[in-house]
């Protein structure tokens, strides 16, 4: 019997719908780029001498990157020829979980993608909190090469291995489980431990207990909810997930750098290791007074997130409450409150957080309140809109019917099911408030010039682009990765909570 012979449009079909394929060769073409980045970088000096620690990252990368690659071809190979992916070819993600020791994010996510066939929420999410863990415990363990580590060190590192012993057991515990039809009812065991591991700042940690509580009411792992729904969608986008576990990852180092960081090397001038290049000691170098770039950039991730997500929250807090009132009034009350919002919005978001600051100071909180007042005319017209196509609907004329109040109406039925283009919206909007964050700091409008902020750390860094390019390369990539990861995040929570989808 001769096999079907596949058209172009079955074959890019069959690969397009496959999430397997999609992150396959993602990994493996960005792990290839970084690859070919770090080669550049193993030569140094005039005299193109070798650093053998960037050679040999360089030569472990390109080994995983062309297995990938190697992987990809197979994958596509089974999907053109069997339909479906093999088991055999799915065993090499084993292989490719090693990659986890070179840090190499894309290949250990795709791995772990190959490796199992129907994937749960709760497998999605239990992979993602040990994989944030792991990480963390990675980059605090650096400390040891310090000349001093803080006095929680110790006992702070044994938290997080403590972690990520429970997530562990979570994730082969719900691997065992996951295909069975009900959860056994000791497993709330397993969700409370998941909750506390969550602690540590580990978002998924968090999700994934909620989401085993919420399936212990009947029992069940498997059935829909929007959870499960969601975040079946976001792991079908490799750039998505990889942007939220930046995300959290950078949350949960920011929570542990309390016991695992040292403060002092973030802010006390040591004229001692002034402008020293990156070494185990300081493993991003140090700047002008000595301090180490390595902490500052973590610490600067406090501020960043801080000030970013809650200068988006405010906005959609307040913004949103204006736009509900004004879409389901209407009339004079709309008029009323959208036209003073058009007054706001007139002024340019950027020139009004700076006559903000300048009259009553730079400070962390004038920072906030600054970003805010500008983005909340967007949110309110944003929800407006939303609540305006709600509001015709007929489940809201059969609450009127009943005689429910205008308060429950809009607390029960409008604004939850409203709010899904104001999540989207917000997670896009946090990239630029952390944009304008950074600004306002690099042009000494933002939090005091002491503090490590991202943006003073690139302010300082900027005046040795010639000499030591480094004191602005990583402060600038860290700023880079967190806009983007906010923005492939709200593209995917775009795609997943899209109702044309449902």
């Amino acid at each position: 019997m001769t096999k079907p012979i596949l058209t172009k449009q079955d074959t890019h079909f069959r690969l397009r719908t496959c999430s397997e394929y999609g992150q396959a060769s993602f990994a493996g073409i960005a792990s290839l780029s970084l690859a070919l980045v770090l080669l550049i970088n193993s030569f140094e000096g005039s005299q193109l001498a070798v650093h053998s620690a960037v050679f040999a990252a360089f030569v472990s990368y390109l080994v995983f990157a062309l297995l990938q690659l190697g992987t990809m071809a197979l994958i596509r190979r089974d999907l053109l020829q069997h339909g479906e992916i093999r088991r055999t070819t799915r065993w090499l993600g084993y292989l490719l979980l090693l990659s986890l020791l070179t840090a190499n994010i894309f290949i250990v996510t795709a791995a772990f993608q190959l490796i199992k066939r129907k994937k749960s929420a709760a497998y999605i999410l239990s992979f993602y909190a040990l994989l944030t863990t792991l990480f963390v415990f990675a980059v605090s363990a650096l400390n040891v090469f310090k000349p001093y580590v803080s006095n929680l060190f110790v006992p702070g590192m044994g938290l997080i291995l403590a972690a990520g012993a429970v997530q562990l057991l979570a994730l082969l515990l719900i691997s065992r489980y996951a295909d069975n039809q009900f959860l056994p009812k000791w497993f709330w065991v397993v969700a409370v431990l998941l909750l506390v591991t969550a602690l540590t700042g580990n978002v998924f940690a968090l999700a994934l207990g909620i989401l085993l509580l919420s399936k212990l009411k009947n029992s069940d792992v498997s059935t829909g909810t929007k959870l499960n729904e969601v975040v079946d969608r976001l792991s079908r986008s490799s750039t998505s997930m990889l942007g939220l576990w930046f995300i959290g990852f950078l949350i949960s180092i920011s929570l542990c750098s309390y016991l695992t960081f040292d403060y002092g090397m973030a802010i006390d001038n040591n004229y001692g290791a002034i402008l020293q290049s990156p070494s185990l000691t300081y493993p991003l170098g140090t700047d002008n007074f000595g301090r180490c770039l390595f902490s500052r950039i973590v610490f600067g991730a406090r501020i960043s997130l801080f000030v970013g997500i809650l200068s988006t929250l405010i906005p959609v807090i307040i913004g949103g409450s204006l736009g509900a009132i004004s879409g389901y009034y209407g009339r004079s009350t709309d008029n009323l409150i959208m036209r003073a919002l058009d007054i706001l919005y007139a002024i340019p978001g950027i020139l009004l957080a700076i006559a903000i600051i300048a009259a009553f100071g730079a400070s962390t909180v004038n920072l906030i309140i600054a970003l805010s007042v500008g983005s909340i005319p967007t949110y309110a017209r944003t929800m407006r809109a939303n609540v305006l196509l709600v509001s015709t609907l007929e489940y809201v004329q059969a609450a009127r019917a009943f005689g429910a109040g205008d308060f429950i109406i809009l607390l029960r039925h409008i604004i939850p099911n409203s709010i899904a283009p104001m999540i989207v919206k917000s997670t896009l909007t946090v990239g630029g408030a952390i944009i304008s964050t950074s600004s306002l700091s690099y042009l000494g409008l933002g939090v005091e010039p002491h503090i490590p902020e991202w943006g003073n750390i690139l302010k300082v860094g900027s005046s040795y682009l010639e000499t030591h390019a480094y004191t602005a390369i990583y402060p600038g990539l860290a700023i880079i990765a967190l806009v983007l990861s906010f923005n492939f995040l709200g593209d995917g929570l775009r795609d997943a909570l899209d109702p044309k989808l449902d």
